[in-house]
């Protein structure tokens, strides 16, 4: 729930952010000089473009969390089995055997989310975020019905 709270609080703080850049855009706009007009107009163009990459990240984020709910009523979210260091963060060797039996679960039934959203979890915590996140995205889609591509 504090990475929830935390989250918004961010998300709130950003868009006031937006708010604030987009109205300088404004009155940059507003001089009439050409080198600040051009600042104006990226000034401006940036909040939109911020604002897109929000949205976009809120989506995937609140998507993400309808699945983990999903596959919990279903009593088959992934159990933290992974071994630690004395500092908390997760053993390497560990996060990478994990990886391995995630992987060929994937491999056995590719058109299954569950699969999917265990190897997201399974990069997560091999720390291969961008992997992660598309192997996530494809869960999504698979859940949604959705057009999925072919290459992963």
């Amino acid at each position: 729930m504090g990475g929830k709270i935390t989250y918004y609080f961010l998300a709130t703080v950003l868009v006031l952010v937006f708010g604030v850049v987009a109205l300088e855009g404004v009155l940059l706009l507003l001089t009439g000089e050409p080198a600040a007009m051009g600042m104006g107009a990226v000034a401006f163009a940036l909040p939109c473009i911020g604002a897109w990459f929000l949205r976009h990240n809120t989506r995937f984020a609140r998507d993400a969390h309808r699945l983990a709910h999903a596959l919990e009523a279903e009593g088959g979210l992934p159990a933290d089995e992974l071994k630690r260091t004395p500092g908390g963060r997760i053993d390497r060797d560990a996060a990478d055997a994990v990886f391995a039996r995630r992987q060929a679960e994937t491999e056995d039934a590719p058109g299954d989310w569950r699969t999917w959203f265990r190897l997201a979890v399974a990069y997560h915590d091999a720390r291969d975020t961008p992997r992660a996140r598309k192997a996530m995205q494809r869960a999504i889609a698979l859940h949604d019905g959705k057009a999925v591509p072919t290459a992963s």
